[in-house]
């Protein structure tokens, strides 16, 4: 007889988490400067030998940004990262070969 192989819970926080929202077109919800906000991830990248992530705001403090635009928010900024079951379309204003990025990417949306 065989035993089961245990299988290990997913990763929670950090990287994985913005992967997989970036895959999946899933946002994501943390506590960036102290401020709860949800994101849809569009690309992870390394800037300065530190991870980055250019995301679309959807609600910071429960309401809605003025514009739609991609910010650049440090990985370790994001204090309980976490996948929501919202889904994102690619956004308008999001520019894969923005000079911010572009050559550090490590994983984008597909249009």
């Amino acid at each position: 007889m065989y035993l089961a192989e245990k299988t290990e819970p997913a990763p929670n926080g950090g990287p994985p988490v913005i992967l997989e929202g970036i895959v999946r077109k899933k946002c994501v919800a943390a506590t960036y400067n102290r401020m709860a906000v949800i994101l849809a991830p569009h690309a992870l990248f390394t800037k300065n030998d530190a991870l980055y992530v250019a995301a679309v705001t959807i609600e910071r403090e429960g309401q809605r940004p003025r514009e739609e635009k991609v910010g650049l928010f440090k990985l370790d900024g994001l204090v309980g990262l976490r996948l929501e079951e919202r889904d994102f379309v690619t956004s308008s204003v999001y520019e894969p070969e923005d000079e911010r990025f572009v050559g550090s990417t490590l994983m984008a949306v597909e249009a």
